[in-house]
C-alpha cells in the first residue's frame, strides 16, 4: 500500500507534461521496474504511439498484432515472459472504460510481477485520469495520439467530443470517426446523470472548415440547453433556432436524440435527420424507424415532437451516419442496410470500444483504395439496464 500511494503522490504533484518522467522515476525506485514507457492510442485506433521521450527513437506499435495491442484490445494486463526471469507488462490505461492507451514496463522477477500485477493494473488507471487531467494544460498526450497531422476540421471535431467510449452499470458505450484525420462534421455527444443518459449522433453537412463549424454551433447549442434542464424536444428547438438565427436555412444538421431513463430502459427520442439506428435482439439485426422531423436550422422556428422507445437488457443499438450505408464500392454498390447488418452480427461477440473500429474496417475494404468523400460515424451502445432490486 505505501508504494502504491508513493505512485499516486508523485502523480498528483508532477507537473502536467512530466506525468511519464514522474511514473518511470516511481516505479523504478518502488517496484525495481526496468523500461517504463506508455503508449497513447492514435485517432485511427491502428497504432499506440510512443509519449515524446528523449532521443525520441521509439517506434509506434500496432493495436492488432502486438503485446501491447493485446492489452490494449482486451482491457486487461498482458504477461510477455522473457529471459532470466524478466517479465514485461503491458497495462491498459483507461477512465471509465475510456480507452487511452498502454503502460508497459519490464519487471527483474517474474514472481513479483505476478504478485503485483493488479496493484500495477490500479496504477495505470490512476496515470490514466491523471492524463485526462493533464491535458488541460498540455499538449504532450495529444501530441502522441497522433501519427498523421490532423486537417483544421479535424482538430475541431475531435476537441469537442466527449470521448471515445464510456461505461456504467447498466450500459457499455464505444464510437469511432473516419476518416479520423480529416473529419468533417459527423459528430457524437453523451451526457450522464444518475437516472438518465442523453445520446446525441450528429450527421454534418457540408465540407472541411464550414462544416465543423456548424457543428460546433449545433453541438454547443444542445449542451447550452440540456445544461439549463430542458427537455429533448425543446433541446432541438432552441438548438434548431441557434443555427437557423446564424445560416437562415443554408445550412442545417441531422441529429438523432436520446433521453435514456437507466432505471426503466425508456427513452425519448428526437428524429432530426438522417442517423439511422440498426438493433442487435436476439441474434436478430433490424433497423429502428422514428418519426422523421426536419433537421435543425433548415425553417425558423421549428417545433418537435419526443416519441417513445424502449430498450431491453442485452440489446445492442448501432447508430450510423449517411457515410456509412451510402457508401460505394469501386463498381459502384452502396454498402447499404444488408452489408451493414451482417457486419454488426459478425462482431456481436466484440465489446462496444471494439464494435465501431471493427466496423469500419469492413466499411474500408467494401470502399477499396477510393478516399471517402464523406464521414463515417459509428456508436454503439450495448444496454444491460439496471436490477430491478435497485
Amino acid at each position: 500500500m505505501k508504494r502504491f500511494l508513493a505512485v499516486e503522490r508523485a502523480l498528483r504533484t508532477a507537473a502536467p507534461h512530466e506525468l511519464l518522467d514522474a511514473i518511470r522515476a516511481v516505479l523504478i525506485e518502488q517496484y525495481g521496474a526496468e523500461d517504463v514507457e506508455l503508449f497513447m492510442a492514435d485517432y485511427s485506433l491502428s497504432v499506440l504511439q510512443p509519449v515524446s521521450v528523449l532521443p525520441y527513437t521509439l517506434e509506434p506499435v500496432s493495436v492488432h498484432n502486438s503485446p501491447a495491442g493485446r492489452a490494449f484490445g482486451s482491457q486487461q494486463p498482458y504477461r510477455e515472459e522473457g529471459r532470466n526471469g524478466r517479465t514485461r507488462l503491458h497495462l491498459p490505461v483507461s477512465v471509465r472504460g475510456d480507452r487511452l492507451g498502454v503502460l508497459s514496463l519490464t519487471l527483474s522477477d517474474g514472481d513479483a510481477a505476478h504478485r503485483w500485477e493488479s496493484e500495477l493494473a490500479d496504477i495505470a488507471d490512476v496515470l490514466g485520469h491523471e492524463v485526462v487531467v493533464a491535458e488541460r494544460d498540455t499538449d504532450v498526450y495529444l501530441q502522441a495520439r497522433r501519427k498523421d497531422r490532423l486537417t483544421l476540421a479535424a482538430e475541431m471535431q475531435w476537441q469537442l467530443l466527449p470521448g471515445r467510449a464510456c461505461s456504467r452499470p447498466e450500459y457499455d458505450l464505444g464510437a469511432q470517426l473516419e476518416p479520423a484525420y480529416a473529419i468533417f462534421g459527423d459528430n457524437f455527444d453523451w451526457s450522464a446523470t444518475a437516472d438518465h443518459l442523453m445520446l446525441y449522433v450528429t450527421n454534418g453537412m457540408g465540407e472541411g472548415i464550414e462544416a465543423s463549424l456548424l457543428t460546433n454551433l449545433a453541438i454547443n447549442a444542445l449542451r447550452n440547453a440540456r445544461r439549463a434542464g430542458l427537455s429533448l424536444a425543446d433541446q432541438a428547438a432552441l438548438a434548431d433556432q441557434a443555427v437557423y438565427a446564424h445560416y437562415r436555412g443554408h445550412c442545417y444538421l441531422s441529429v438523432l436524440m436520446f433521453d435514456f431513463d437507466l432505471a426503466t430502459g425508456r427513452a425519448s427520442v428526437v428524429d432530426a435527420g438522417s442517423p439511422q439506428l440498426l438493433r442487435l435482439r436476439g441474434g436478430t439485426v433490424e433497423r429502428v424507424d422514428f418519426d422523421a422531423q426536419l433537421p435543425l436550422g433548415m425553417f425558423e422556428e421549428t417545433d418537435y415532437m419526443a416519441q417513445d422507445f424502449h430498450v431491453e437488457p442485452g440489446d445492442r443499438l448501432v447508430f450510423v451516419s449517411d457515410g456509412v450505408h451510402a457508401v460505394a464500392s469501386p463498381r459502384g454498390e452502396a454498402y447499404g442496410e444488408a452489408a451493414l447488418a451482417r457486419a454488426i452480427h459478425s462482431t456481436r461477440l466484440l465489446p462496444a470500444a471494439e464494435v465501431p473500429r471493427a466496423i469500419l474496417r469492413e466499411l474500408t475494404g467494401h470502399r477499396g483504395e477510393a478516399m471517402p468523400d464523406d464521414d463515417a460515424l459509428i456508436v454503439c451502445l450495448d444496454w444491460r439496464g439496471r436490477p430491478e432490486c435497485e
